[in-house]
């Protein structure tokens, strides 16, 4: 890996601003299968109406804290401004405005309610973000073979049927983060980003792995900034039974790192092109469990 990568995740915005997370009346139980698109960066989008309008493209993050809309969409609907919040990226920080969307939809599902970040299109890329406070105690099945999102319950979405894997996470600011793992024998935190287009570590398993990097890259993050990275391969990432191999890791001094308490021992974030080696994975924040789909 070389060039440039979309690294959107992690979005963390003033809580206290913000407030709660939003009211969603439809039951989770109710679930639903969208189909979704992968973007230029292999990333899954749904269609989102917002105040009614729509569809727009959202890309679903499990990386983001919250759910933002662009400032395009944010301008053609007249939405009402609110205060700025500080907002913490895989390359940055940085104050931007928000703006009161009082419903949302996606499939069935309904949200009201909302105070959201405004972020350019062109950094997204796409028309807003659908992040944890949107998936809270539900399931979100991703299956990468029939380009399909499934939102639900997970007794509704087959509970671990059909998953040769199960890994247990905890939770941290509204995301899941599997803790044992190892990469070539180095223990790692994981947190399952789907927002980015590839799998950043931090500099903490850069120095623990103790090898050359191979390549540099630039990391474009959703607000705008960039960061530079050293590109390297790690032979095998392992979690329980789970494995993958030849992880492309762009290592960075990243403000998301800090952010979440993951700065100073080893951690990543694994990335879409790591995750869609698999046929399916489930994120299920309800019970804190990662269930994977091994292709053949």
């Amino acid at each position: 890996m070389s060039g440039t990568a979309l690294a959107l995740a992690l979005l963390i915005a003033d809580p206290v601003i913000l407030g709660t997370t939003p009211v969603r009346p439809t039951a989770p139980e109710d679930a639903e299968t969208l189909q979704g698109d992968a973007d230029l960066y292999e990333r899954m989008t749904v269609n989102v109406a917002v105040e009614g309008s729509g569809p727009y493209r959202f890309l679903i993050d499990t990386g983001s804290q919250r759910t933002v809309v662009s400032t395009r969409v944010a301008d053609s609907l007249g939405l009402m401004p609110g205060p700025q919040v500080r907002i913490v990226s895989m390359a940055g920080e940085d104050r931007v405005g928000t703006a009161r969307v009082e419903t949302l939809g996606f499939g069935r599902q309904e949200l009201y309610g909302l105070v959201v970040p405004l972020l350019d299109n062109q950094h997204i890329g796409a028309d807003g973000i659908l992040g944890t406070d949107s998936l809270q105690d539900q399931r979100v099945l991703l299956d990468f073979t029939n380009n399909t999102i499934a939102i639900g319950g997970a007794h509704e979405l087959g509970g671990s049927s059909g998953y040769e894997i199960v890994v247990r996470a905890r939770k941290r600011s509204g995301r899941l983060i599997m803790t044992n793992a190892t990469i070539e024998g180095v223990r790692v935190d994981v947190v399952i980003d789907t927002g980015s287009s590839t799998t950043v570590g931090n500099l903490a398993l850069q120095q623990a792995m103790r090898r050359n990097t191979m390549n540099v890259a630039t990391l474009m993050s959703a607000t705008g900034h960039e960061i530079t990275a050293d590109v390297g391969t790690a032979r095998e990432l392992k979690v329980n039974n789970l494995r993958i191999s030849n992880v492309a890791i762009a290592y960075a001094d990243a403000p998301a790192f800090r952010e979440l308490g993951l700065r100073s021992r080893p951690a990543i974030f694994l990335g879409m092109r790591e995750l869609r080696a698999f046929k399916r994975v489930a994120i299920d924040f309800t019970s804190r469990k990662i269930l994977f789909d091994l292709p053949g």
